[in-house]
């Protein structure tokens, strides 16, 4: 069974810099499109990053277009998420998932594998 876990999580002012990794166990990783989720409190889970399986293809969230950036290294089985310019409403915890396509995918249906999240808290 594929493991897909999370880390890199902490405080952070607002400004500030955070960067996320996350491994995932199975031969067939490269295969497969990476995702990464955040949940707030009181809040459903939404779509923040995905990365194709090539890496040929990236997709974000308006709200974190232009300050986050997704990538992969397949030969590593990890996926990275460099959180930049991090502002308060960027806290939650962060979920690193793994989907059952190669293509871009932004729903969490879409998506198979699940870490166990990391909790990313920016302060103002």
């Amino acid at each position: 069974q594929v493991q897909v876990e999370e880390s890199g999580g902490g405080s952070v002012q607002a400004g500030g810099s955070m960067r996320l990794s996350c491994g995932a166990s199975g031969r067939t990783f490269s295969l497969y499109t990476m995702g990464w989720f955040r949940q707030a409190p009181g809040k459903e889970r939404e779509f923040v990053a995905a990365i194709s399986w090539s890496g040929g293809s990236t997709d974000y969230s308006d709200s974190v277009k232009g300050r986050f950036t997704i990538s992969r290294d397949n030969t590593k089985n990890s996926v990275t998420l460099q959180m930049n310019s991090l502002k308060p409403e960027d806290t939650a915890v962060y979920y690193c998932a793994q989907a059952s396509t190669g293509a871009i995918a932004t729903t969490t249906v879409s998506y198979r594998y699940w870490g166990q999240g990391t909790q990313v808290t920016v302060s103002s």
